[in-house]
Order: C-alpha cells, then sequence, then structure tokens
C-alpha cells in the first residue's frame, strides 16, 4: 500500500477499508516499523504489537473457525486532536457471515498517532465479545475466560 504522505483521516481509512476488503498482505505497511499497538478491552489481555513484522502476522493469520466475513466500516466519525498527529475514530464493522448469513455488527473506537502517513501508536478499543461471535470464536473466548 502506498502511505506517501497521507494525512491521519487518510491512513485510517485506508486500515478500516482494507480490513474489510484486503489485501490483508498489504495492511502492516500502513504502519511504522516500530509501533505500539493495543487493544484494552481485550478480554484475553494480548501483548501489544510492536512491529510491522508483528502487526503482518496479525493481519495475515488465518481464523481459527474457517468464516467469511462480508463487512463495511459503517458509522465513521473521525475526530481530530489539538496534536495533529493524533485522531479518535469511532465507527464499526457491520456486516454478514457468508457461510451462516448472520449479520453482526462489531463497534470500536481507536486512538491513533499517525506520522508521516504511519500508524506509529493505536489504541483500539473494539467490542470482541460482538468479534469473536461474528467470528464463531465465542466459545472457545468463553472457555478461555472461565478460571482453571
Amino acid at each position: 500500500m502506498e502511505t506517501g504522505m497521507s494525512t491521519p483521516r487518510e491512513t485510517f481509512l485506508r486500515l478500516v477499508n482494507g480490513v474489510c476488503d484486503g489485501p490483508y498482505e498489504d495492511l502492516a505497511d500502513l504502519y511504522a516499523e516500530e509501533t505500539h499497538v493495543t487493544h484494552p478491552f481485550h478480554p484475553l489481555g494480548p501483548p501489544p504489537l510492536r512491529s510491522r513484522g508483528e502487526l503482518h502476522e496479525h493481519f495475515t493469520a488465518p481464523p481459527t473457525v474457517p468464516r467469511t466475513l462480508n463487512r463495511k466500516p459503517v458509522d465513521i466519525r473521525i475526530h481530530e486532536t489539538a496534536d495533529p498527529e493524533v485522531i479518535v475514530a469511532e465507527f464499526a464493522y457491520q456486516g454478514r457471515v457468508e457461510e451462516t448469513g448472520e449479520a453482526f455488527t462489531v463497534p470500536c473506537v481507536f486512538v491513533m498517532r499517525i506520522r508521516d502517513g504511519l500508524i506509529i501508536e493505536s489504541r483500539d478499543y473494539i467490542d470482541h465479545i460482538a468479534s469473536a461471535r461474528a467470528w464463531g470464536q465465542l466459545d472457545s473466548l468463553l472457555a478461555a475466560l472461565r478460571p482453571r
């Protein structure tokens, strides 16, 4: 993906549209070589993604349950801040599971620092329960959360 000197808004839109439409192999190119991406509300508390290589693995890993999500970003609101590198983006991924026809909506808020067209930091607040349900992974998520 060519980023050039994209604005933070343009970079964010490339990211969320790319998550929906691909190519997934190119999504990591939207990030700086060293970055810091967290999912603060993820119930399993995964570690931050700190490099373009880790993000490439994140975006290209096959789903644990074979499902195809036909989705698009909707209700996008991008808020600029006093810091020209920082935006707050509110949106949802909305669509259907191809295999079942099930509709889904996954609300999200991203707080991003984007410098020279590349994401150097992102806190991705995602409804992980809705995401796990869409991906057919709700049972495995709940099992991972149960005390042993």
